[in-house]
């Protein structure tokens, strides 16, 4: 019997103390014999049977361990994607918000949705006794990204999610920064064995051919997904055709655009300016909400006062070599063609992610849309000049779904218009600020339709995160035995829930 049937025999039938021993034992990085070992791992782990105080417990003490080994993750992180490292450290401690986050999350208990309904027979249909909640879905695939090392990565916002859910996760390891993912996942698992929770239900895999073997696993019940548009809608039809499918929650394309009036231009272009300027280069452009095209009134001064912002704007080595070649290839063919003008340019000569502008008229862009709702990962940033507001109503019917729309306007100056429109595709507005920095609060959305999201109505950020990992349960006359806490008579707990069509506030 070969070394991977072995270990998932061992996963499956091993006395508990057995698993854990062979989880603590496991290195998963081959990708031709670990995925069946993690995942088989990680199910019989018994994560999904955890307790929501003891799962908070232990994302509180993942963050811990992040922080405790912050100094060598971070210089390893430098190592790897050449970010900074003040901007590694702020990322740290937003992992560890993140984890401590979702703690607080599973402790408060309302992401169950717990709901009952008392019998009725008098009622047509007669109503039983009903009780439902929301339950984990089973173990959940994390593809890592390449731009958020720690924040969207083995530790990241889809694995904190998923492990408050109750779901074991296993992470594919981004190729830009796999020793960090080693390490890192290194720390977790110590700390989560230290804790008392079971190592196997955080694991790593890495390669091309373990990421796709990942989502072809039976035992995979749902996927997260940040990346390219391209790789994540590869993988978001191979989790479509699996003989039964499982949701694919990919964060692929977004161009979030921005406009601005010709009111907010005339109070302070050179502000906004100046303001786009440091959004769409900060670190490398190579943010999910970089705003990538923004809607000008034409001859507002506005160009200008961008290029001038530029002159001195900061550089930053792109994050890997297939990024920056993509970056230096996409921004050469669109500064090429015959229906824009470049506004700026660095010099490529010297500096290969130098940042570049590009203008074009309403009418351009309406006529070659596709084009220029592509994502150019990177600091890039087309202008679009409007005249009028039909014009400007007349560009943003063609725009794609988005992470954000951006509105910049004069104060008391009415943008209803503007807010249903952007509001169309976009999941998130912003008004007089960009959208780059994405809050960790209950009421954030960081979602929207494609390309930007492959599930318009859910989040990657945000208490409702969760919600991806989770799959309603009802529960009609059942023996009070078999019931969840969460759903038990006097609400043990104390966790919100709706009893007969009335909010109770848990205690």
């Amino acid at each position: 019997m070969g070394e991977t049937s072995r270990a998932a025999d061992t996963a499956g039938i091993a006395p508990r103390d057995e698993q854990r021993r062979a989880a603590d034992e496991v290195i998963v990085t081959d990708p031709e014999t670990t995925v069946e070992i993690a995942v088989r791992l990680a199910a019989a782990s018994g994560f999904d049977r955890s307790s929501r105080d003891d799962r908070a417990r232990w994302l509180a003490a993942l963050a811990e361990a992040v922080e405790a080994h912050r100094d060598e993750l971070v210089a390893l992180a430098a190592e790897e994607t050449h970010l900074s490292a003040a901007r590694l450290t702020g990322e740290v401690t937003r992992t560890a918000t993140q984890l401590r986050f979702f703690a607080e999350v599973a402790r408060e208990g309302s992401y169950v949705e717990a709901t009952l309904d008392s019998p009725d027979a008098s009622l047509t249909p007669p109503r039983p006794d009903l009780r439902r909640m929301l339950r984990p879905l089973g173990v959940v695939a994390v593809f890592a990204a390449s731009n958020f090392p720690f924040a969207f990565s083995v530790l990241g916002n889809d694995t904190a999610s998923a492990l408050a859910a109750g779901c074991p996760v296993v992470v594919k390891a981004h190729p830009g920064h796999p020793r960090l993912s080693r390490r890192v996942v290194e720390i977790g698992r110590s700390a989560l064995g230290e804790a008392g929770a079971p190592r196997a239900a955080l694991a790593l895999v890495d390669g091309f051919d373990a990421g796709t073997a990942l989502v072809r696993h039976p035992l995979v019940a749902a996927v997260g997904f940040t990346g390219s548009t391209r790789g994540g809608r590869a993988l978001f039809d191979l989790a479509s055709a699996r003989p039964a499918p499982i949701p694919f929650y990919g964060e692929l394309g977004s161009i979030n655009p921005v406009v601005v009036t010709p009111a907010a231009a005339a109070a302070d272009a050179a502000a906004i300016a100046a303001g786009l300027a440091g959004s769409f280069t900060r670190d490398g452009g190579q943010y999910c909400t970089k705003p990538g095209l923004v809607f000008v009134p034409e001859g507002s001064g506005f160009e200008a006062a961008l290029a001038g912002a530029l002159v001195d704007a900061p550089t930053q080595t792109l994050l890997t070599d297939g990024i920056a070649s993509a970056f230096d290839s996409g921004s050469a063919a669109l500064a090429a063609r015959d229906d824009v003008e470049v506004v700026f340019a660095g010099d490529r000569a010297t500096d290969a992610s130098a940042p570049v502008v590009v203008a074009t008229t309403v009418d351009r862009f309406v006529a070659a849309h596709d084009t220029f709702l592509e994502e150019c990962f990177g600091p890039l940033t087309v202008l679009v000049r409007y005249t009028g507001d039909a014009a400007l109503m007349a560009a943003l019917a063609v725009l794609d779904g988005s992470l954000t729309g951006t509105i910049h306007h004069a104060p008391g100056e009415d943008v209803a218009g503007l807010t249903g429109a952007l509001g169309r595709v976009s999941g998130r507005i912003v008004y007089n600020g960009w959208p780059t920095g994405v809050a960790i609060a209950w009421a954030q959305h960081h979602g929207g339709g494609w390309p930007a999201t492959t599930a318009s109505v859910h989040t990657s950020v945000g208490a409702t995160a969760i919600r991806r990992w989770l799959t309603p349960i009802a529960y009609q006359d059942a023996p009070a035995a078999v019931l969840p806490p969460e759903l038990a008579d006097g609400n043990p707990l104390g966790v919100p829930r709706r009893e007969d069509g009335v909010v109770i506030v848990g205690s």
